[in-house]
C-alpha cells in the first residue's frame, strides 16, 4: 500500500471516491439492504486478460503440505520469483507481469497467508516456516532464480537470500520493513494499527475478515473517502461475493489500483499472519541485523519515502535511517529511495520493471 502493506493508502481522493461511486453504483434501499447494480457485480480487471495474453497460467504445488499456489509466465528468460505485499496476493504485480514475462521465467507466488494458498491446520505464521517451504518450492521448482519481494514479501526475500543462497542469484527488496517490525518498534508503526485488527479477529475468531476490517476502519473510510463509504463498500463487497461466489474481489469503484487490489487481497487474507507481526511471533529466529550481515548475493534495497505522522508514528516501511542502516550492512549491496508509494510496482511499474531488468540482466 502507499505506506504499510498493512494500512491501506493514504492517498485517497474524496472527489474521486464520490465520483467513482456515484458512477458505478445504483443504490436503492429495500428493506434496510443496498441493492449494488450489475454493472459492478460483473466488472472484470481487464489485467486478467493482459495477463493471460502474456502467458500465465495459474498452478498449484503441494510444498510440505501447503497447497501452494502460484501463477508462471512462459519460459523466456531465468526464473524470477515475485513476493507480494503483506495483505495482497499475486495478481497485485498484474501491472508488470506481461512486460516481465517477455525477459524472465516469471513464478508469481502466494505464500501461506495469502491468496489461494492454503495450510494445514495451525501452520506456524513465522518467516522460518514460510521461509523454508518457499524455499522448498524453489528447489522443487524455480532451480537458482532472481527473487524480489514487497514488504513483508521483502521480508521473506531477505530470509532466502540469507539462508538459501544457493537458491537466490540475486535480490530486489522493494520497501520492507526491516527492523521496524521487529519487537519493541512494530508498535510505533501505522501497520500495526492493523496487525491490531488482526489480532484482534483471530482472538475473536471472526468469520468474515474482510467486512470485520472495513468496519473496525470507519474513521479511516470517513476520513480520506466520504461521511459512510464504509457502508457503501460493505454492500459492494457483499453484492460481489453473492454474484461471483469463490472468486477473488472485484471492486470497480475503488479510486485507484493499489486500493482495489489491497481489497481483494484483504478478501482472501488470514488474519493469523498479521496477528503473527502484531505480536512478534512471525520475526521468531529471523534477526534481520544478522540476516542481512549473512547475505553474499547481489541486493537492490529500494525504499519509498517514509513519514512521520504528528504522534510520532512512523507512516512508511522503515524510516531513512533503517534504510541507510540495512544497506550498510549488506556486503554486496546498492541502496536507492525513490518518492514511489509503499507499492512502489502498482505506483511506478514502468519504472519498477526498468529498475528490476537493469539490476538483474545488466
Amino acid at each position: 500500500m502507499n505506506t504499510s502493506d498493512t494500512a491501506p493508502p493514504h492517498h485517497l481522493s474524496r472527489r474521486k471516491w464520490l465520483g467513482a461511486a456515484a458512477g458505478a453504483l445504483a443504490l436503492t434501499s429495500v428493506g434496510g439492504l443496498v441493492v449494488v447494480n450489475h454493472q459492478l457485480d460483473s466488472y472484470v480487471d481487464p489485467w486478467q486478460q493482459k495477463v493471460a495474453d502474456a502467458g500465465f497460467t495459474q498452478k498449484t504445488a503441494l510444498i510440505n503440505g501447503v497447497n501452494l499456489s502460484y501463477a508462471e509466465g512462459p519460459d523466456n528468460g531465468p526464473a524470477l520469483v515475485l513476493l507480494h505485499a503483506q495483505h495482497m496476493d499475486w495478481f497485485s504485480y498484474s501491472r508488470v507481469l506481461p512486460a516481465l514475462a517477455r525477459s524472465f521465467h516469471v513464478f508469481d507466488i502466494d505464500y501461506p497467508g495469502h491468496g489461494a494458498t492454503t495450510g494445514p491446520e495451525g501452520y506456524a505464521m513465522t518467516a522460518q516456516r514460510i521461509g523454508t517451504d518457499l524455499a522448498a518450492f524453489m528447489t522443487a521448482t524455480t532451480g537458482p532464480a532472481f527473487v524480489t519481494g514487497n514488504s513483508s514479501g521483502g521480508l521473506l526475500t531477505t530470509w532466502l537470500a540469507a539462508n538459501r543462497p544457493d537458491l537466490v542469484r540475486a535480490a530486489l527488496l522493494e520497501d520492507p520493513p526491516l527492523f521496524s517490525s521487529e519487537a519493541g518498534r512494530i508498535a510505533g508503526t501505522i501497520a500495526d494499527r492493523s496487525f491490531a485488527t488482526c489480532a484482534d479477529a483471530v482472538a475473536q475468531h471472526v468469520d468474515d475478515f474482510l467486512l470485520y476490517w472495513i468496519d473496525s476502519n470507519r474513521k479511516f473510510f470517513d476520513k480520506h473517502a466520504f461521511r459512510g463509504s464504509a457502508t457503501v463498500l460493505t454492500a459492494a463487497v457483499k453484492s460481489y461475493r453473492s454474484a461471483n461466489p469463490g472468486a477473488p474481489l472485484e471492486i470497480r469503484f475503488l479510486p485507484d489500483d493499489t486500493t482495489r487490489l489491497f481489497v481483494r487481497g484483504m478478501g482472501q487474507f488470514d488474519p493469523r499472519f498479521g496477528a503473527a507481526f502484531h505480536d512478534g511471533t512471525w520475526n521468531a529466529g529471523f534477526d534481520h541485523a544478522q540476516a542481512l550481515r549473512a547475505i553474499t548475493r547481489p541486493v537492490l534495497l529500494l525504499q519509498a519515502e517514509p513519514s512521520v505522522l504528528a504522534d510520532g508514528t512512523l507512516n512508511g516501511a522503515m524510516t531513512t535511517q533503517d534504510g541507510q542502516r540495512a544497506a550498510s550492512l549488506l556486503t554486496n549491496g546498492t541502496y536507492r529511495s525513490t518518492d514511489a508509494t509503499h507499492v512502489v510496482h502498482l505506483d511506478r511499474p514502468r519504472a519498477f520493471t526498468q529498475l528490476l531488468e537493469d539490476f538483474f540482466v545488466s
